[in-house]
């Protein structure tokens, strides 16, 4: 698994675990860490991902809530409305990150995770998101 990969697992866990049992996300860092065994570099880039998201939550909760209308973000997966949250920061506050990455590695992580259904559901979402999101400048 890539580096970024992981570093992404990593980040998902910790914000599933502040969103739904309300762990301080230091601590679930730590402890999602911890059991790992993850780089420094891995463990970097997902404190990097998880405090991006927690920073923007009010604005990502609210893009959210317009692309998926008819899915209130309390009726969501609980790891769906985590990858998504995840996925639109990376999308809204991460210029590095390619979008389609984005994208690709929400899927990927939906597949992984949670229902049979998720990563066309999160797929979804997200590109109805990019549709009205500034395209990628040119590397």
């Amino acid at each position: 698994m890539g580096k970024r990969r992981a570093g992404r697992e990593l980040a998902l866990k910790v914000l599933f675990q502040n969103d739904v049992a309300a762990i301080p996300y230091e601590e679930a860092l730590e402890a999602a860490s911890e059991a790992t065994d993850c780089a420094e570099d891995t463990l970097a880039f997902a404190r990097r991902l998880v405090l991006a998201t927690l920073e923007h939550m009010k604005e990502i909760d609210l893009l959210l809530a317009r692309y998926a209308k008819e899915w209130p973000l309390d009726r969501m997966a609980n790891v769906d409305r985590s990858l998504l949250r995840l996925a639109t920061c990376e999308i809204m506050y991460c210029p590095d990150i390619p979008n389609s990455v984005s994208v690709d590695e929400a899927v990927e992580l939906a597949k992984k995770y949670s229902t049979a259904d998720s990563g066309k559901f999160i797929n979804g979402i997200l590109g109805s998101l990019l549709r009205d999101v500034p395209s990628e400048s040119p590397a």
